[in-house]
């Protein structure tokens, strides 16, 4: 059997079977839903590609989403990433206007993929196209890839959460960056060792995020969220890349952001009762809409 609960047991099972965190996923699935490897990883291609429309389809907006919180910013990023002046480089822009365009697109009912959530749907997607654009991988690599961040999404919802309404939004963008992280360097060809390094890295230094959307739109801040937390997976699989050790381990991360979001107040739980939410700004944006 390939069924594991945390962090400590994937790696071993990958240990000892030589296999990476992607192939462990992948035969995990097999198992548990009976499906053929071939159908699974067919479906998994699917939901890569609807992805990568996502981009596409969220860097042509131009209009105003119906809250009229959101729209175009994705296309501006994006063209200013284009520049020859981006203060972060064309590709890390790109990778804002990426992970935005996706939220953008959600917020004007497109087809997206909740990677782990809707509101944090846009920082795995991002990440991995821009691995394509870059590093021109194949669709069968970063499918694999993909296989990698549900592994780690497993040990994440087994033990802590995914939902801004348990535990703020590092249950949320901290999951999406964590997956994220250790999706880039399974993609790259790091061990599960590095990888799972990634997701630690991504995850300690989101914690206590809070989940506070204006109006209960997941638009303000959830859109330039998504942007800049798809730059912190890409940093925290640099330093896995690179052998920085993060001294605790994913397990010990994932427990932490449980304990966090336990003891964080329903005010900044996805309720929009604190915080952003009811600041001035927030509160004369709302007054304007009615």
């Amino acid at each position: 059997m390939h069924d594991y609960t945390t962090a400590a047991e994937l790696l071993a099972i990958c240990d000892r079977e030589k296999i990476s965190i992607g192939e462990l996923a992948l035969l995990r699935e097999i198992e548990i839903s009976g499906r053929s490897r071939d159908e699974i990883f067919a479906k998994m291609k699917t939901h890569f590609q609807t992805m990568r429309t996502s981009i596409r389809r969220g860097l042509e907006i131009r209009t105003p989403s119906p809250s009229g919180l959101s729209g175009g910013d994705a296309a501006k990023v994006l063209e200013y990433a284009q520049s020859g002046n981006a203060l972060l480089g064309e590709d890390l822009t790109r990778l804002v206007a990426y992970s935005c365009a996706v939220l953008e697109t959600n917020a004007q009912f497109g087809r997206i993929v909740a990677t782990p959530t809707a509101g944090s749907a846009g920082i795995v997607p991002a990440c991995l196209v821009l691995l394509e654009e870059t590093r021109r991988l194949s669709e069968d690599k970063l499918t694999h890839a993909l296989f990698a961040a549900s592994g780690i999404g497993v040990v994440i919802a087994g033990n802590a959460f995914l939902a801004g309404a348990q535990g703020g939004c590092q249950a949320e963008v901290g999951s999406a960056s964590c997956i994220a992280a250790a999706a880039i360097v399974e993609a790259l060809d790091g061990t599960p060792e590095r990888a799972c390094a990634a997701g630690t890295f991504a995850l300690i230094n989101t914690l206590g995020l809070v989940c506070d959307p204006i109006g209960g739109y997941v638009e303000v801040p959830c859109v330039s969220r998504n942007g800049m937390f798809a730059v912190h997976s890409w940093l925290a699989a640099t330093l896995a890349l690179a052998g920085a050790n993060p001294r605790v381990s994913l397990d010990d991360a994932i427990f932490a952001m449980r304990d966090i979001g336990r003891r964080m107040p329903r005010e900044l739980r996805e309720t929009s009762l604190g915080g952003l939410a009811i600041c001035p700004g927030a509160c004369a944006l709302q007054k304007s809409r009615r």
